[in-house]
């Protein structure tokens, strides 16, 4: 599970320096908000749930973090879209609705996992 979150965060971190870089290139930072929500609820959150399930594996072989790396998976990249569509003019209200709450549906699975069972 710790290896599924690290791999995944990599991939976020590519999408938002990728991100990043075309922005810096076009001179056009109308996703910037787009580009900081890849790298810190994607990349770095990511990331350091794969530390804690490493470090905490009972935490890593639960339904909870199967919940967490799914909702978290599928929610953040509707969320993302949905938030990019809104800040070029483009409305998705249900989809940024859906993948924000499965985002942090997500967040939460992982929340309660972490005070269940990170301990010492």
């Amino acid at each position: 599970m710790a290896q599924r979150f690290i791999w995944i965060a990599v991939l976020y971190l590519i999408v938002g320096a990728s991100l990043g870089l075309y922005m810096g290139m076009t001179q056009n930072f109308s996703l910037m908000p787009v580009h900081a929500h890849v790298l810190l609820a994607g990349w770095l959150s990511l990331a350091m749930a794969g530390v804690v399930y490493r470090l905490w594996p009972a935490a890593a072989q639960t339904r909870l973090a199967q919940a967490h790396f799914w909702l978290h998976n599928l929610g953040l990249p509707a969320f993302m879209l949905a938030l990019a569509a809104h800040l070029t003019g483009h409305e998705l209200p249900v989809l940024l609705s859906v993948g924000a709450l499965a985002f942090l549906l997500g967040l939460l699975c992982f929340a309660l996992n972490a005070w269940l069972r990170v301990r010492g």
